[in-house]
């Protein structure tokens, strides 16, 4: 069992995402920049917004890849961008034409590269199914 938190403790140590900054203060009408400094390997990074007595809501999603790929939540809001800098390690949300509805908390989240996908394809009634990932730490 100590290998195991000795294991995930490390990859917290590794691999993680911090806010530049708690707080961000702005004028309506102007574009407002949140960011985040992250460290490790990832594959992509992504921002949540969480209003008071909500959960949080996914926005969008950035690649950490050569060429990143924008993903934005369904229905994409326009006055949203991501922006990755890769030299920096840092990833932005723009919020154009700040309003005071924009108020809330925002969180920059990293998915890393030590993560195991599962791909379904062709999905049939027939392949619903509970999936379950074990690590072996052996």
């Amino acid at each position: 069992m100590d290998s195991f938190k000795d294991t995930f403790q490390h990859l917290i140590l590794e691999d993680g995402i911090t806010a530049s900054r708690a707080e961000v203060f702005s004028s309506e009408e102007i574009t407002v920049t949140l960011s985040c400094n992250y460290s490790g390997s990832t594959n992509n990074l992504q921002w949540y917004r969480q209003d008071p007595g909500s959960a949080p809501q996914f926005l969008l999603m950035i690649t950490n890849t050569e060429e990143p790929i924008v993903v934005k939540a369904e229905p994409p809001n326009p006055r949203l961008t991501a922006v990755l800098n890769q030299e920096r390690n840092q990833v932005h949300l723009q919020i154009s034409s700040a309003a005071v509805t924009d108020s809330a908390v925002y969180y920059c989240a990293l998915t890393t590269s030590t993560s195991t996908e599962l791909i379904i394809t062709k999905l049939t009634l027939a392949d619903t199914a509970l999936y379950y990932c074990a690590v072996d730490t052996q």
